[in-house]
């Protein structure tokens, strides 16, 4: 079951920087990852409740919590350079970095958990997921683009978006131990949404909301249905 649940997550995600890519043409990065955050919220609430574990959230142990919610900043760390890097590169070659996370989780999985089984077969497809992410990366010499993949600084915010996102994982992967998927998501999901808020408050964006075109607010809102079912798939599949 948990390998359906993964691949359903990875459909959903896929969907998500299809979407969130459209969402940002002329929306600043800060702003529409705060406006997704709301719909990912109430997708997220509202699945806690139809599983029935809004009961159990008293029942929640301090280190569970402490771990969701480390999980929850992690998450909106991510998200933030996620949406940034969106904004200044390819999604061809966004992505790929991004979700390079997963080699870092894997590894750090070893390490941490001791998930050693079947470990040269883990690391050889550690290696060659590696080799791909690189692949898809490489830019050719004439490749249209260059000059602003080059110097819009969208690398560095991809890679600091996989670490993020590999932190995510360990931190969530503990947090939920004997919390249910959906109420986890929920509670990790409402730390993202202070953050993410915070930020764009901070940086003085909030006021760009009016100019937010009401064709990309759609598709943030799309982007933040796929990330509420990518993430509800995921949890439920690491749990």
């Amino acid at each position: 079951m948990w390998i359906a649940a993964a691949c359903g997550s990875a459909l959903f995600a896929g969907l998500t920087a299809v979407l969130a890519k459209r969402g940002i043409k002329k929306t600043d990065p800060d702003l529409a990852t705060a406006l997704r955050t709301i719909v990912v919220l109430a997708f997220s609430w509202l699945m806690a409740d139809v599983a029935g574990s809004l009961g159990s959230i008293g029942a929640i142990s301090l280190r569970s919590w402490m771990f969701l919610v480390l999980s929850g900043l992690a998450t909106g760390a991510s998200w933030l350079c996620y949406f940034k890097a969106l904004a200044l590169g390819d999604i061809n070659k966004v992505v790929p970095i991004d979700k390079s996370s997963t080699i870092l989780t894997v590894l750090a999985a070893i390490l941490i958990f001791g998930e050693t089984s079947y470990l040269p077969v883990k690391l050889f497809c550690t290696a060659l997921l590696a080799a791909g992410v690189f692949l898809m990366i490489e830019k050719n010499p004439g490749e249209p683009g260059g000059t602003r993949a080059g110097k819009g600084g969208w690398l560095a915010y991809a890679l600091l978006s996989a670490i993020f996102a590999a932190a995510t994982s360990i931190l969530a992967k503990v947090g939920i131990a004997g919390v249910e998927s959906n109420l986890g998501t929920a509670i990790r999901t409402s730390v993202v949404l202070v953050m993410a808020w915070a930020v764009a408050a901070g940086k003085g964006k909030l006021g760009l909301i009016k100019a937010v075109p009401k064709s990309e607010l759609g598709f943030v809102v799309l982007s933040g249905l796929a990330t509420g079912a990518s993430w509800l798939c995921y949890y439920y599949a690491i749990q």
